[in-house]
């Protein structure tokens, strides 16, 4: 079987979990990317430019399976998937995902729910009667880059962003009040399973840092589903976040994709599966299995760099086990860097994921854990 997989940088979840999932189904793998020096073995192609994508592939020989785990070369990919006939997500509904000012107007069309939102192109005005608070973001953004809680004035956090992302788009909504929770999905396109399910713990507004997530399987689960129906979302994995408001669940975004941030090894580890070879297996054509119950806590706290500065110590990255929880720590700096504080997950020094048989001690060897090994930033 030939895999085509499309990248851009390399990630954890990419280099540790799917490229060796894909061996161990036994696949040819050809990583397609546009930055090949990072890529060991991988051919440089435009992957942005569907038509590029397609051209290579075909110069390369047929393919099984083409598949991307990357925010943002999803439509491409899928654009290519169809013109070679193979399962894959559909590009409208990527698109629709990915594109927030898309998502909540396909949302309202359908019914599933209305949440106050306007987009912003590059060079239009700020809108008068504003329903402060409200939150700005990029209109296709990802690790909470520019995402700010805006009270008042709305025209200056406008121009800060636009300063330093000059020519895009931005979309400013309602703020949604109340618990952040997500929902992990994966289909083959013909039934959706529920994997599960996370509370996030957010950072002091007015930025949106995810600092922590613990396992929270239950629902509500209807609102999401019929959500990503409305989206057209029901191929290959996805990750949704959404607030339980007063008035019922409300969708703040869809990235179809895995959840990142270690949180995917943190859910094969809590369901005890084979979760990135399910993810590959539907992009062959096979259907994906009922997901297992399980009664374990899992949680994957992110370390936060509080201030700038310099690195001068951190622990290296290592698995423990003790009082029966399994944990792993996931250094994403080096001693000696110079971290400058953006308030995105770009702050980001190392990640803990821990699964035990409760949350009480879940948490304790998480403490135990940071207090033995602290991150020192001098």
């Amino acid at each position: 079987m030939r895999l085509y997989l499309t990248a851009l940088k390399p990630t954890d979840s990419v280099t540790d979990g799917f490229l060796p999932a894909a061996r161990a189904l036994g696949c040819e793998v050809t990583i397609l990317t546009d930055q090949p020096e990072r890529h060991p073995g991988a051919v440089g192609c435009d992957v942005r430019d569907p038509r590029a994508l397609i051209d290579a592939i075909a110069c390369l020989g047929r393919p099984d399976a083409v598949f991307s785990n990357s925010d943002h070369l999803q439509v491409e990919t899928a654009l290519a998937a169809g013109y070679f006939g193979l399962p894959g997500k559909d590009w409208q509904a990527c698109l629709s995902a990915k594109n927030k000012f898309l998502t909540r107007r396909a949302l309202a069309e359908a019914g599933v729910e209305r949440v106050w939102s306007v987009r912003l192109a590059p060079g239009d005005p700020v809108p008068g009667g504003v329903p402060y608070p409200v939150v700005v973001k990029p209109r296709e953004g990802v690790a909470s880059e520019d995402v700010v809680l805006v009270e008042d004035d709305l025209s200056r956090a406008v121009a800060r962003i636009r300063r330093r992302r000059p020519g895009e788009a931005l979309v400013v909504e309602e703020y949604l009040e109340g618990p952040l929770r997500t929902l992990e999905t994966l289909g083959d396109g013909s039934v959706t399973r529920v994997l599960g399910g996370f509370a996030t713990t957010l950072g002091p507004l007015p930025h949106f840092v995810e600092e922590r997530l613990d396992w929270s399987p239950g629902g509500p689960h209807d609102h999401v589903l019929a959500a990503l129906e409305a989206l057209g979302v029901g191929f290959g994995a996805c990750h949704t976040e959404y607030v339980v408001t007063p008035d019922g669940p409300r969708i703040v975004e869809v990235n179809y994709r895995v959840i990142g941030d270690h949180c995917d090894f943190l859910l094969a580890d809590l369901l005890g599966v084979p979760l990135f070879e399910w993810i590959l297996r539907a992009h062959l054509g096979e259907p994906v299995p009922e997901v297992p119950a399980t009664s374990r806590h899992g949680s994957a706290v992110s370390l936060v760099a509080g201030r700038s500065g310099t690195i001068t110590a951190a622990p290296a990255a290592e698995a423990v086990t003790r009082d029966g929880v399994r944990l792993w720590h996931r250094p994403l700096r080096a001693v000696g860097e110079v971290v400058e504080r953006t308030h995105t997950n770009r702050d980001y020094l190392g990640v803990i994921r821990a699964v035990g048989p409760n949350r009480d001690r879940v948490e304790a060897a998480v403490a135990g854990y940071r207090a033995a090994r602290p991150w020192v930033i001098g």
